[in-house]
């Protein structure tokens, strides 16, 4: 596929996820920065994700927005980068990655902020129960494991890994043996160092703005 990709993103934001990716799979894209509470809220960027929040990705005609379909429909669009097992190989591989969207992120955010399901009466209303019983099956899943869904490196671990190292970073997340050992296999990847530099270039010029 060769229409123009054109990644919606803020240099301080979860878009940090899809910019590992893109650059990952490395062909050409434009990137436009969007600025919190102003023109990710105009209606031209209200008419690509009704949010109003990034990243959001436009292929051609077709727009895509949450990090972790975006990261799925990247490895989708562009199969010659192989950042996704074989179809009939992908159950570790859609499990993990949105797992980790469904559960992990949603456990890390509200204790975050001060709050987690107590009792096991309310475990049942939440899609990941609780934050210590998340973290215990994100952990046992990386333990003694490179990549999260195979023998080889995929958006999964694009996903998975960025929740975790940005997680861990803040101290969001407890930092245990399995996932230090999972992040440090995978944060000096080139595509992630060039997409670091290109995001504090971002940041710079806005600084400078």
């Amino acid at each position: 596929m060769i229409d123009t990709l054109t990644f919606y993103t803020h240099p301080r934001s979860r878009s940090a996820i899809v910019h590992w990716m893109l650059e990952e799979i490395g062909v050409p894209y434009r990137i436009e920065v969007k600025e919190f509470g102003t023109t990710m809220k105009s209606p031209d960027f209200l008419a690509i994700n009704p949010m109003g929040k990034v990243p959001a990705l436009r292929h051609g005609g077709t727009v895509v927005t949450e990090s972790a379909a975006i990261c799925a429909y990247l490895a989708d669009a562009f199969p010659l980068a192989d950042l996704a097992p074989p179809p009939q190989d992908r159950g570790e591989y859609y499990r993990w990655l949105f797992f980790a969207a469904a559960c992990v992120e949603p456990a890390i955010m509200n204790r975050s902020a001060g709050w987690d399901p107590g009792t096991l009466e309310l475990w049942g209303r939440f899609g990941y129960g609780c934050y210590a019983q998340t973290v215990e099956v994100l952990a046992k899943a990386v333990a003694n494991r490179r990549y999260i869904a195979g023998p080889t490196f995929s958006a999964a671990d694009v996903y998975v890994g960025s929740m975790l190292g940005w997680a861990m970073q803040f101290d969001e997340i407890d930092k245990r043996p399995e996932f230090e050992a999972y992040w440090n296999g995978l944060k000096e990847r080139p595509a992630r160092k060039r997409a670091l530099a290109q995001i504090e270039r971002l940041a710079m010029e806005r600084a400078d703005a």
